[in-house]
């Protein structure tokens, strides 16, 4: 992990245009491991003092459930402290409701990743950009910028 604090690094990017974002769990991961995996863009959005930043209770349960399956050896601090990184990061919980449930059950089309489904409601219902690496987004009619 990046000697320097994610809250820190938000400080030194330029301000963009104000905009809601709910990060993917994979974009969550590597903006709190200071991974060069996450693209630029979505580096200076997520960096954006006027950002509002949001993570999933779903991305929880998906850290929690991949570490488990020994899927993510790397993140077990995160996982044993995401409240505090969450916080540290000033970041918001987006939790999940009961209409997120029924809108992401009702989702047309194949894709089966119950995490995946569950964001794309919470995006849809609450006009959140997604940060994702995963193309299915905007298959969806979500709004994405690429991590």
């Amino acid at each position: 992990m990046s000697t320097k604090p994610a809250s820190a690094r938000r400080a030194e990017h330029r301000s963009l245009p104000n905009r809601s974002l709910l990060l993917d769990t994979h974009a969550l991961l590597w903006w709190l491991l200071d991974s060069p995996e996450l693209a630029a863009p979505a580096r200076a959005a997520i960096a954006s003092p006027e950002a509002r930043v949001l993570v999933s209770a779903a991305s929880a349960w998906e850290l929690a459930t991949k570490h488990r399956l020994g899927k993510l050896p790397e993140a077990t601090d995160i996982v044993e402290h995401l409240p505090g990184y969450v916080r540290r990061e000033r970041m918001e919980v987006l939790p999940i409701s009961v209409e997120h449930a029924l809108a992401a059950g009702r989702l047309p089309g194949p894709h089966r990743d119950p995490f995946d489904r569950m964001l794309i409601a919470q995006a849809n219902m609450e006009q959140l950009t997604v940060v994702t690496a995963d193309a299915i987004f905007g298959e969806y009619g979500v709004n994405v910028l690429a991590a």
